[in-house]
């Protein structure tokens, strides 16, 4: 052979024999057709069992890198002159990863470390049995419906019952399926908005329609849009915090009676309220049934569960179960049944509360921190509820500009710019603060103070 075989100390030995085999024959150090030393010299060599070497070069048989002849041993195969390899060293690549963002600030997260895992783990465990390995009906279990209609009545003011409610792996596989429902309708989306809302229209190739918004929220669509659907998030504005006033909601509802058009109200936050009382969701106003409300664990719970949920004016419900008859549930039975569970026992509304606390902490120590860092030279916009707040940037520091030197100092923000149709400004950049723990935070906050105000020379 034409190169040496190290062997490590701890390393498991016949996986660095293939290894190294296997690299000298890509690396052409090894030729084609060449015969492999045979196995009882090369464990005599290495100081290593026979059976260690055999181990080693069936594992090279089995992917080719080599072939056998019988009375004669191992020889290495043949591979094509064009073909071109080059190994990559995945540990480098993995630091550079893990190292490439040192404090998480973006939106959509939430704080993992101090969800009750022990619980759910108890209740999914339970649940992990032989009766519950088919799938979930269509419109979901109904034991985590009753508890979510319950739970609704109860924090949102929300009368419905356990029918109306129905399991989704998501806003977007939801909104999509509505849209499909109402016959690819015109819908308007607030402007600015929810970007993956914006996505699914644009994907259906839907007429779409952005609708401003103001002072007191979602503003009434033009008489003159076709809009028969219309995507708001009146508790908590995305991405400007706006909480819809009383009237506008009123202005709202009376437009879809006399359009006889229907109101998306997301509320995808609206537990995380930190001033005032909890904000009556929309629905609670409807009595004509022209709300569908879109619900979500993501943020109460954890994001990578994959559980949302729709409730449905009572009216359309058999018509929306018609056109979804041959559907199947896509989210897990177990996941349902031990969700209903967490809240049957109380845990769900515990967690909220401590959740409510915690961030209102995070907010406090991120509102501080920029005070503190960034002096009054920037503005912030919509902190009175939910996992993110906007920052607007001072004159002479655009949204790219200032994201570009956040990541360079190990910062991951967001850009606003996207969520804009009508009117873009380019002075705003988002900071999440759901998932960075307090120190992170202050520290986050620092780091791009300091690219910030290096680059403005403040």
């Amino acid at each position: 052979m034409e190169f040496q075989i190290l062997l490590t100390e701890n390393g498991i030995k016949y996986k660095e024999i293939y290894e190294q085999i296997r690299l000298a024959i890509l690396d052409r150090k090894l030729s084609a057709h060449s015969r492999l030393p045979a196995k009882r010299r090369l464990a005599e060599q290495l100081n290593v069992s026979i059976i260690t070497v055999q181990m080693a070069y069936e594992q090279l048989l089995s992917e080719g890198y080599c072939y056998s002849a019988e009375r004669r041993g191992y020889f290495v195969s043949e591979i094509q002159n064009e073909w071109h390899y080059s190994e990559i060293n995945t540990m480098e690549l993995e630091k550079r990863v893990q190292n490439e963002f040192h404090i998480n600030f973006k939106n959509g997260q939430v704080d993992a470390s101090a969800f009750p895992y022990k619980h759910w783990s108890r209740l999914y465990r339970k649940e992990l049995n032989e009766s519950n390995a088919s799938n979930a009906p269509w419109q979901g279990e109904y034991s985590l419906r009753a508890q979510i209609a319950l739970y609704l009545q109860q924090a949102r003011g929300l009368a419905c019952q356990p029918e109306q409610v129905y399991i989704f792996s998501g806003f977007q596989q939801q909104l999509l399926n509505v849209c499909l429902f109402f016959k690819r309708s015109a819908i308007g989306i607030e402007d600015p908005g929810f970007i993956r809302a914006k996505s699914i229209t644009e994907q259906l190739q839907l007429p779409c329609y952005p609708i401003s918004v103001d002072e007191e929220g979602c503003c009434v669509p033009d008489a003159d849009e076709p809009v028969k659907l219309l995507y708001t998030t009146p508790a908590h504005q995305y991405p400007t915090g706006t909480i819809m006033s009383i009237a506008r909601r009123v202005e709202l509802l009376n437009w879809a009676i006399k359009q006889s058009a229907y109101i998306i109200e997301d509320d995808y936050d609206s537990e995380f309220r930190y001033k005032g009382a909890p904000i009556p969701a929309l629905s609670h106003l409807d009595s004509t049934g022209r709300v569908l409300y879109f619900g979500t664990f993501s943020k109460t719970l954890l994001p990578s569960l994959r559980i949302s949920y729709l409730v449905m004016p009572a009216a359309l419900k058999q018509d929306f179960e018609k056109f979804n008859a041959y559907q199947k549930s896509t989210v897990s039975r177990i996941d349902q049944r031990a969700a209903a569970k967490f809240m049957e026992e109380r845990f769900y509304l515990s967690h909220i509360a401590k959740m409510r606390t915690l961030y209102r902490a995070k907010r406090s120590c991120l509102i501080d921190s920029l005070s503190k860092h960034l002096g009054e030279n920037f503005d912030i916009i919509g902190d009175t509820a939910g996992l993110h707040i906007i920052v607007t940037l001072p004159e002479g520091l655009n949204e790219s500009k200032a994201i570009e030197l956040a990541k360079s100092a190990g910062v991951e923000i967001d850009a606003v710019l996207p969520m804009y149709h009508l009117h873009k400004p380019n002075n705003q950049v988002m900071i999440g603060y759901g998932a960075p723990s307090m120190d992170e935070i202050e520290r986050g906050v620092q780091l791009i103070a300091n690219a910030w105000k290096r680059y403005l020379c403040i």
